[in-house]
């Protein structure tokens, strides 16, 4: 390859002060600035496109490291702004830079090519033009998954852009089973890990199954449900297995599965029964209780956590619902499929989780929040705390804590006026 180019990544700056006060001013209505300086919208809007036009062409640089950091600030443009009509006329362009980078590019190149794909389909939405990038990159994501030779890396990060981008874009069932099917090849080898004579290789290829169950997983919860019938006919009695694997993520991905599938099965069916319930009831909540002194207790206190919430699933049919703000807005997730979903978007999108969830039509489609509220700067101003009462109310804080605490601390105190 060719000597790389000074390639300045994506910053906070680059997505332009008025984006940034924009996403930043959503996310907490406190943060908008009073008074602060008029910004001129058409001139950095197109300081930014100029630069990510600049990124687009990088990827096809002779130089590896080039590709690589092109991509990577692609994608921080991607997940912090939307760009619909900026992506919408250069979608072909970036459909194919992404395929030359997954087919020729070594695993870390592979790995972010495939994670821009992810958000290309998350900014086009479940349209015509995300049909089209699917059919060119889902032959390219599946051969990279089945193909032994290629990095574990790699292969895990095509397993979840392929079933993100078949989530977001297909209305064929015929698709929809034929990626499942390609990743259920791949995650249920895990089932014969116990019987594997090269545990090495098994344990190495963890990562790959892991990320091929929750992408399969994902697509589950779209299937019609008579297939879902079948899947759970044909899974449920053969996931308790990776309940004893070694990889605590692999214990935990197996654990959510199983209780995504409960609730999908008493969902199809009412009266529905696992023949095995008891000893499927006793191994949650030996992992709920977990004490084993050989495992971190990091890694202890997120399994305990995982695992008593599945345990409530299976046993009492409860979810401990969860919610989520997104400035002035709110979101409950009250289910597992909807967990499920709202992970794996997160997962690709990061920081830029609740900026999406305000703008982008398809995430609010999919979580049924109805058309983005827009708030303008005089409704963002009115929603703001002065920030001398800010300051007051924080001091006024402080001291109080300061108090209690110095109370609780004073061995002088009298014990019994706390109770």
């Amino acid at each position: 390859g060719g000597q790389p180019r000074n390639v300045q990544p994506f910053s906070d700056e680059d997505a332009s002060i008025e984006t940034m006060s924009h996403c930043s001013g959503f996310s907490d209505p406190a943060s908008f600035t009073e008074d602060g300086p008029e910004v001129d919208e058409e001139a950095t809007q197109e300081d930014l496109e100029y630069k990510l036009k600049g990124f687009i062409d990088l990827t096809l640089d002779k130089s590896a490291k080039t590709r690589q950091a092109a991509l990577e600030s692609l994608k921080s443009a991607f997940s912090s702004k939307i760009l619909y009509e900026f992506i919408m006329e250069r979608r072909m362009t970036l459909t194919d830079s992404i395929e030359r980078c997954i087919k020729k590019g070594k695993s870390d190149e592979q790995c972010a090519a495939a994670g821009l794909a992810c958000l290309l389909c998350v900014q086009m939405g479940s349209g015509i033009e995300s049909e089209e990038i699917f059919k060119t990159l889902g032959p390219v994501l599946k051969k990279i998954v089945c193909d032994g030779t290629a990095s574990i890396q790699a292969r895990q990060a095509c397993a979840t852009c392929l079933g993100i981008c078949c989530f977001i874009v297909t209305d064929d069932i015929t698709e929809l089973y034929s990626t499942m099917e390609c990743l259920e090849n791949i995650f249920t080898k895990a089932y014969q890990r116990d019987r594997d004579t090269n545990g090495v290789s098994s344990t190495h290829n963890t990562v790959l199954h892991i990320s091929a169950l929750l992408a399969w997983t994902l697509l589950l919860t779209i299937c019609p449900m008579n297939e879902v019938k079948k899947k759970i006919e044909m899974h449920l009695h053969k996931l308790p297995s990776l309940l004893s694997c070694d990889d605590l993520n692999m214990r935990i991905a197996a654990g959510e599965t199983l209780a995504l599938l409960f609730e999908l099965a008493r969902e199809t069916d009412a009266d529905f029964s696992y023949e095995d319930m008891d000893l499927l009831t006793e191994k949650l909540r030996a992992l709920a209780t977990d004490g084993n002194k050989h495992r971190a207790k990091v890694d202890k206190r997120k399994q305990r956590s995982v695992f008593r919430d599945v345990l409530r699933a299976v046993e009492e049919r409860d979810f401990p619902t969860e919610m989520v703000k997104f400035g002035p807005e709110r979101m409950y997730i009250d289910c597992w499929v909807k967990k499920q979903t709202y992970d794996t978007f997160k997962e690709i999108l990061g920081s830029g989780m609740q900026y999406h969830l305000q703008s982008n039509d398809f995430l609010r489609n999919v979580f049924e929040l109805g058309p983005p509220v827009m708030l303008d700067a005089a409704t963002l101003k009115t929603m703001k705390i002065p920030r001398f009462e800010r300051h007051l109310y924080n001091s006024a804080a402080f001291k109080a804590r300061t108090k209690a605490r110095s109370k609780c601390r004073d061995k002088r105190a009298d014990v019994g006026e706390f109770f």
